[in-house]
Protein backbone atom coordinates (compact mmCIF):
# COMPACT_ATOMS: atom_id res chain seq x y z
CA UNK A 1 0.00 0.00 0.00
CA UNK A 2 1.49 3.32 -1.03
CA UNK A 3 1.62 6.12 1.49
CA UNK A 4 2.50 9.74 0.98
CA UNK A 5 5.42 11.23 2.85
CA UNK A 6 2.84 13.52 4.46
CA UNK A 7 0.55 10.74 5.72
CA UNK A 8 0.22 9.36 9.25
CA UNK A 9 0.68 5.71 8.14
CA UNK A 10 4.03 6.59 6.54
CA UNK A 11 5.32 8.23 9.73
CA UNK A 12 4.03 5.40 11.92
CA UNK A 13 5.91 2.94 9.72
CA UNK A 14 9.06 5.11 9.76
CA UNK A 15 8.87 5.51 13.55
CA UNK A 16 8.48 1.76 14.05
CA UNK A 17 11.55 1.15 11.89
CA UNK A 18 13.58 3.83 13.69
CA UNK A 19 12.71 2.52 17.17
CA UNK A 20 13.56 -1.01 16.12
CA UNK A 21 16.89 0.11 14.65
CA UNK A 22 17.78 2.11 17.77
CA UNK A 23 16.99 -0.84 20.03
CA UNK A 24 19.05 -3.21 17.89
CA UNK A 25 21.99 -0.80 17.94
CA UNK A 26 21.84 -0.36 21.70
CA UNK A 27 21.63 -4.12 22.28
CA UNK A 28 24.56 -4.71 19.94
CA UNK A 29 26.71 -2.21 21.87
CA UNK A 30 25.69 -3.73 25.20
CA UNK A 31 26.52 -7.20 23.88
CA UNK A 32 29.92 -6.12 22.58
CA UNK A 33 30.89 -4.38 25.81
CA UNK A 34 29.97 -7.50 27.78
CA UNK A 35 30.06 -5.53 31.02
CA UNK A 36 27.67 -5.11 33.87
CA UNK A 37 24.89 -2.54 33.56
CA UNK A 38 26.74 -0.13 35.84
CA UNK A 39 29.90 -0.31 33.71
CA UNK A 40 28.24 0.59 30.40
CA UNK A 41 28.97 4.00 28.90
CA UNK A 42 25.31 4.99 28.50
CA UNK A 43 26.15 8.26 26.74
CA UNK A 44 27.95 6.44 23.94
CA UNK A 45 25.21 3.80 23.76
CA UNK A 46 22.43 6.41 23.57
CA UNK A 47 24.38 8.46 21.03
CA UNK A 48 24.92 5.48 18.73
CA UNK A 49 21.30 4.35 19.05
CA UNK A 50 20.06 7.89 18.34
CA UNK A 51 22.27 8.18 15.27
CA UNK A 52 21.04 4.81 14.01
CA UNK A 53 17.42 5.94 14.49
CA UNK A 54 18.08 9.20 12.64
CA UNK A 55 19.68 7.34 9.73
CA UNK A 56 16.70 4.98 9.66
CA UNK A 57 14.28 7.91 9.36
CA UNK A 58 16.40 9.46 6.61
CA UNK A 59 16.39 6.13 4.76
CA UNK A 60 12.61 5.95 5.09
CA UNK A 61 12.24 9.45 3.65
CA UNK A 62 14.56 8.56 0.77
CA UNK A 63 12.66 5.29 0.21
CA UNK A 64 9.37 7.18 -0.08
CA UNK A 65 10.53 8.47 -3.47
CA UNK A 66 11.23 4.92 -4.71
CA UNK A 67 9.16 1.79 -5.05
CA UNK A 68 5.59 2.06 -3.85
CA UNK A 69 6.02 5.20 -1.72
CA UNK A 70 6.14 3.43 1.64
CA UNK A 71 8.94 3.75 4.19
CA UNK A 72 10.49 0.58 2.77
CA UNK A 73 12.85 0.34 -0.18
CA UNK A 74 11.25 -3.02 -1.02
CA UNK A 75 8.01 -2.85 -2.95
CA UNK A 76 5.01 -4.53 -1.34
CA UNK A 77 3.37 -5.02 -4.72
CA UNK A 78 3.79 -8.44 -6.32
CA UNK A 79 5.86 -8.44 -9.49
CA UNK A 80 5.80 -10.68 -12.50
CA UNK A 81 3.07 -12.41 -14.40
CA UNK A 82 1.14 -13.31 -11.23
CA UNK A 83 0.66 -9.68 -10.25
CA UNK A 84 -2.96 -8.72 -9.83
Amino acid sequence: MAHSLYSLPFWKDAAERAISTAAQSALAILGVEGLGLLDVDWTVTASAAGLAALLSVLKSVAASTQGDGSASLASSRPAGRHAA
